[in-house]
């Protein structure tokens, strides 16, 4: 008879190596919509207008949304440049219009980068490229763009490339639902790199720093994979339901909830943030003190197999230690091992809490049911 621990998986990255995640199993919510609210036009902008409208801020290419395990080297980076100057036509580059006429890249950071890199290199953060192992050009390896023929210079900035772009007024579960399609790097984009690419501004910044800080690498051992951005997603949940009272968690669909979050850090004071950040940090410390190696992942009596990380369980359990006093945080830091027996205990007895960990993890009453149990067992130990 197989177990609950036997149907424990793992989330993948591009390369196929585990992510440290468990896959976690959400229901999806698919709203009916009316197709013609949906709004794609085709462009075909030169080089040049698209370096334009990079300089003045009117194409945003969220530099740290590319995956660590395909940023372009600069032989990479070279060869595209090549099949620019030999007019071969490049992949369609895919983004999203806000409000403010702002082209948002979902699929096309890496070649827009490689090409401003080596055009227009100020501002890029990286030095000049200078073109190398190029295949059918090797007359040109080691040319900056300066150093290329006035007419291929030309060539290359009236380049026309092709852009599929959902206009401004398209919903924005349409629009999620539509760059969710899209492959890149031979898998569709994660539902956190489709926030992270879609709602710019300063959750990304806080995001990135929280999945970054010694406190939640220590709290993780540094097993979370960051290439398809499950790290940022993690913060993420902590900061939701941080911010948010169970009572009045009512979402259908969870990944709107997570979606409204970054929108709420975005419009969050420095104080605010700053508050968030020692929140977290406080999370974090007290999880790795009481749990050790086994923070935020499943245990189960008589099992010694060490499990990935639970998102679910991650949240629930940082979030409610976050919220107690430092009275009660000494009193469950004292008391550990009867914390780490009243962990085992619920995922091993209580069928419903393994599945509220496990499956259709956005559900409130689901929610609820976690939150609950373990708040109920943070009181039981520090009340004996």
């Amino acid at each position: 008879m197989r177990s609950a621990q036997d149907d424990v998986l793992f989330e993948y990255d591009s390369a196929g190596a585990s992510t440290g995640v468990e896959l976690e199993v959400i229901e999806a919510i698919d709203e009916p919509f009316d197709p013609e609210l949906i709004d794609v036009v085709t462009r075909n902008p030169t080089v040049d207008l698209l370096l334009s409208r990079i300089r003045t801020g009117m194409i945003d290419l969220a530099p740290d949304f590319q995956r660590k395990a395909g940023i372009w080297n600069e032989k990479h980076q070279s060869r595209l440049i090549e099949s620019l100057l030999l007019r071969i036509p490049l992949p369609t580059l895919y983004a999203s219009e806000d409000e403010d006429d702002v082209w948002v890249i979902v699929d096309g950071i890496q070649r827009l980068t490689a090409i401003r890199r080596f055009v227009d290199p100020s501002g890029v953060g990286r030095e000049q490229l200078f073109l190398q192992g190029l295949e059918y050009l090797q007359d040109y390896d080691g040319c900056a763009f300066d150093d290329l023929p006035g007419r291929l210079q030309l060539r290359l900035r009236e380049t026309e490339l092709v852009v599929h772009l959902i206009r401004r007024g398209t919903p924005e579960a349409v629009k999620f639902n539509i760059f969710a399609r899209i492959n890149t790097g031979g898998l569709p984009l994660s539902r956190q790199e489709l926030r992270h690419a879609l709602i710019p501004g300063r959750a990304r910044t806080l995001l990135g720093e929280l999945a970054e800080s010694e406190s939640f690498l220590r709290a993780t051992d540094k097993s979370v994979n960051p290439e398809r951005m499950a790290d940022r997603e993690m913060v993420l949940r902590f900061i939701a339901f941080r911010l948010v009272s169970l009572a009045s968690y009512t979402y259908a669909d969870f990944d709107h909830f997570l979606r409204e979050s970054m929108r709420t850090i975005n419009k969050m004071t420095r104080d605010d943030i700053q508050h968030i950040k020692l929140q977290f940090a406080r999370g974090m410390d007290a999880a790795h003190y009481i749990f050790g190696p086994h923070a935020f992942r499943k245990r189960y009596r008589g099992v010694e197999r060490r499990f990935p990380i639970n998102k679910a369980l991650f949240e629930t359990v940082a979030v409610n230690l976050a919220k107690r006093t430092d009275e009660d945080l000494a009193l469950l830091m004292s008391r550990r091992d009867l914390v780490q027996v009243g962990l085992v205990d619920l995922l091993t007895d209580y069928p419903d809490f393994e599945r509220a960990i496990s499956q259709s993890t956005g559900d409130h009453s689901k929610v609820r049911l976690r939150f609950d149990a373990v708040r109920d067992l943070f009181d039981r130990v520090i009340n004996d």
